[in-house]
Order: structure tokens, then C-alpha cells, then sequence
């Protein structure tokens, strides 16, 4: 395949991560065996309207049963990092581990013992995320992540994660998104568990963040060495006119969107300045010394970058009185499946926002992709959109690390075909395309591509041998 990018791995260095993204209850299947219990995406996919499409993760990817041959597949491409989660339902079904009455699930640890030593057979990197929105049920039932309990829930299943793996894994991440399972979760319904009320709100966000320090304060406990992070859904918000009202709806959605739980990490607290309802946590929610053990230093932060957002002022949207302003509406030439606009510039503002924190010392891209409308045909999917995506990303990441800004690595979001959490089935964000009624794996041009760019040999070194000069 012609590389027209202008660019290949050896061009970003050769410290430069190169990895895919996944999720477990997106990927796995295998949901009511060897003791898995169910999570909150369980009992939300089953509820009528929920899914876009009907559909459940009950089979997914059959990843629990694939993840050797798969794995093979992902080393075929190239990359040398695969990001992945510990679902907490499979290793602790009652939510909570022996310390608090629960059990422990030996069969769910096996098999991540087994998940991960495979990686290393195969030189691949396992990248951890411990938290990626699948909530056990038996702890929504408890309340969930309103209930402040779930800072020691949490720690717990940190605890024993890091201890059953910390011997093999180095790479760490806390949290998959805080902002997503928080207000799609607890406020807009939209996601597991689907409540809607903004009484859970500030408890939600306080208790996430306090969750997002624990844990790291654990994993750097328990692994030495630990290379520690967590991630965010960003993106550079934009006013739609110049309008001091809608410069002031931006500020409001970058807060919201960008700073929430980037800043109390920091030390910095929350962003109450541009969203005044969040003083609210300090003044009811918080504990004497919350505050204080909002703050962990992180080795880096995980930026999840898919588009940008262009808001105006509304009066619609009570406490951030800001919309945003449809791709359509602005006639964006390049849409995704997903109703996303393609602007590969906002890749490079974003990197250069979170590089400006005086505490972010390094970043990597741990998500970024695109959904489009793939078909087969004679046995492949020339999903060319797609390619130009992650090429065009690429390359403002690409100026980003030339610019002196601590971008590390990027990867790919998603390495197969999955279910797309509320959106169902529908949705192909994969390099890998998976006809889920056979299971069967067809690397899409996308894919290819990556391959000849992570397995393009070193350009011979010039030879500097000259006999004699001639002048």
C-alpha cells in the first residue's frame, strides 16, 4: 500500500508508543460465565429503548474466547501497546473483595493473568485500564457512584488488581473518561445506569475524583516502578459567533468538558469560577480534607480526541445555559457516522491546551478514531475515510511532538469492530472489521495502512564514508 502521509513510525521517534484501545464489556462476551456477575451495562442494555439498536454486549466481540488469535492479529499490524480493562464484575461479583465480605473470582483474575501473558509472548505492551463505566451491579445497588463508599470499593478493586498484576503490568490507568459515566450516567440518563437527577451530580463528580487520586496513590503503592495515568474526553470548544454570550457558553463547556477533573487532580480544584454550581461540592459533599486528597501526581494523562465543539448560548440547558451547534447546521463538509465533525486541527489545539498545565508531563493520545458506513466487498473493507482520519490526526500529533509539546504516543481507538456502548452494534470505529454473526476478522485498508506504517524497516543511514573531496 502507498504510504501518502508523508510520514511512518520512525518518524515520531523511536520512544513513541503505538497501540489500539478497547474496553472489556465492549470487546469480551462471556458475560454470565466463570463467575462474571452482571454491571450496570448489563441491566441498562436490557431495558427497552435504551440500546439504539435493541442489541447487548451479551456475545460482543467473543474476545474471552479469541483474545489469543486476536492478539496474534494485533501483533500482524504492528502495533507494540494494547490497551485494555479489567472488568470488576469478573474478578469481584459481589463488587466488593474479602476485606468487605465479597469474594474474589479466580477464574476472571486467571484469565486477565492469562490475557496478559500472552501480550508479553508476544512483545506486546499491555496498557491497564482499571475503570472503563462497567459498574457491578451488586454496587449500583448499593447506590453506585453517589455513594461515597465507593472511594473504598474502588480502592479495593485497585488493590487487588495492582497485586495480582503489578509483578507483569507497568502501565496504568486510572479511569476511562470520568465525565462520560458521571453525567451521561447520573444526569442526562443517556448511559448505565441511566439515572437522571442532578442531586446525584456533585456527589457523582466528587466521588470520581476522589476515586481517580485513591487509585493512583494505590497503584504507586503496590507497583514499583508504575508508570501511572488517566484519561479524558476533550475537545477545543469554540464559540459560534463572537458574541460575548456565546464567548462566555465556550468557557462554560470547556470547564465542563476539559477542566472538571483535570484541575482537582492538579490541585488546582474545581472550575468553579466559570460553573458556580460546583461550589456546591465543597459546601455540602466534601469532607473535612477532600480537597487536599483530590490532588495525585501523575506520570501522564490520557487524552481521548475525537472532534471539536462549537457552542452557543441557550437558555435550554439549565446551569451551563450553552448547546452546541450541530456539524449540519454549520455545514461541515466531512461527517462521521456518529455526527462528528472531522477537523484534524483540533488534535494539535488540544494537545497544546493540556500541555500548557504546569503539572502534565507527559501525554499520550489513548483513544482517537472514527465511525464510518463499512461494507465488504470481494472479502475487503476499503474504509478510506477512516485511513485519512488517523493519517490527518496523525499528522497534527506529528507537529505537536516537533513543537515541543509532551505528546508520547496514540492509540488507535478501536482495534476491532465492538458494541458501541448506548449506539449499539452499528457504529464501526475498527481496524479490524467483525461480522458478529460468524465471528469472522477482515482487516480493513485502515488496518493495512497502520501495518505498513509501524512495520516499515529504519531508512539506511547515509554513507558518510567519502573518499576525498573534490573542490
Amino acid at each position: 500500500m502507498t504510504d501518502y502521509s508523508g510520514f511512518d513510525r520512525h518518524t515520531f521517534g523511536p520512544d513513541f508508543v503505538w497501540g489500539t484501545a478497547t474496553a472489556a464489556y465492549q470487546i469480551e462476551g462471556a458475560v454470565d460465565r466463570d463467575g462474571r456477575s452482571p454491571s450496570v451495562w448489563d441491566t441498562f442494555s436490557r431495558q427497552k429503548g435504551k440500546i439504539k439498536t435493541g442489541e447487548t454486549a451479551d456475545t460482543a466481540c467473543e474476545f474471552y474466547d479469541r483474545y489469543e488469535s486476536d492478539l496474534w492479529l494485533h501483533k500482524e499490524l504492528g502495533f507494540d501497546a494494547f490497551r485494555f480493562s479489567l472488568s470488576w464484575s469478573r474478578i469481584l461479583p459481589d463488587g466488593v473483595g474479602p476485606s468487605q465480605g465479597g469474594r474474589l473470582n479466580e477464574a476472571g483474575l486467571a484469565f486477565y493473568g492469562r490475557l496478559i501473558d500472552h501480550c508479553l509472548a508476544l512483545d506486546i505492551t499491555p496498557w491497564i485500564t482499571l475503570y472503563h463505566w462497567d459498574l457491578p451491579q451488586a454496587l449500583e445497588n448499593k447506590g453506585g457512584w453517589p455513594n461515597r463508599s465507593v472511594v473504598d470499593w474502588f480502592g479495593e478493586f485497585v488493590d487487588i488488581c495492582t497485586k495480582a498484576f503489578g509483578h507483569k503490568v507497568r502501565h496504568w490507568i486510572i479511569l476511562n473518561e470520568p465525565l462520560a459515566f458521571s453525567v451521561l450516567g447520573y444526569f442526562t440518563g443517556q448511559h448505565a445506569p441511566g439515572r437522571r437527577s442532578f442531586r446525584n451530580l456533585l456527589p457523582v463528580i466528587h466521588h470520581t475524583a476522589l476515586a481517580q487520586a485513591e487509585g493512583g496513590r494505590i497503584v504507586r503503592r503496590n507497583v514499583p516502578g508504575a508508570h501511572v495515568g488517566t484519561t479524558f474526553s476533550c475537545s477545543p470548544i469554540d464559540p459560534f459567533t463572537n458574541s460575548a454570550r456565546d464567548v462566555a457558553a465556550a468557557a462554560r463547556v470547556d470547564a465542563l468538558l476539559n477542566r472538571l477533573f483535570i484541575e482537582p487532580a492538579l490541585g488546582l480544584g474545581y472550575p468553579d469560577k466559570e460553573l458556580p454550581f460546583l461550589a456546591g461540592i465543597t459546601k455540602k459533599v466534601a469532607k473535612p480534607g477532600d480537597m487536599e486528597r483530590l490532588a495525585f501526581d501523575f506520570d501522564f494523562i490520557g487524552l481521548q480526541h475525537y472532534f471539536r465543539a462549537v457552542v452557543e448560548h441557550s437558555y435550554f440547558m439549565p446551569y451551563l445555559w450553552a448547546s452546541q451547534v450541530s456539524p449540519l447546521r454549520r455545514s461541515v463538509p466531512t461527517i462521521t457516522e456518529m455526527g462528528w465533525e472531522v477537523y484534524p486541527e483540533s488534535m494539535y489545539r488540544i494537545i497544546q491546551q493540556f500541555g500548557r498545565y504546569e503539572g502534565v508531563k507527559k501525554i499520550y493520545i489513548t483513544e482517537s478514531g472514527a465511525a464510518f458506513y463499512d461494507t465488504v466487498q470481494n472479502g475487503a473493507v476499503n474504509d478510506l475515510a477512516r485511513l485519512e482520519y488517523h493519517q490527518n490526526y496523525l499528522q497534527q500529533v506529528l507537529q505537536a511532538k516537533r513543537d515541543g509539546l509532551p505528546v508520547a504516543g496514540y492509540f488507535a481507538w478501536t482495534f476491532l469492530d465492538n458494541f458501541e456502548w448506548a449506539e449499539g452494534y452499528r457504529p464501526r470505529f475498527g481496524l479490524v472489521y467483525v461480522d458478529f454473526r460468524t465471528q469472522k476478522r477482515i482487516i480493513k485498508a485502515s488496518g493495512r495502512w497502520f501495518q505498513h506504517l509501524l512495520t516499515a524497516p529504519l531508512p539506511a543511514a547515509p554513507n558518510l564514508n567519502h573518499s576525498k573531496k573534490r573542490f
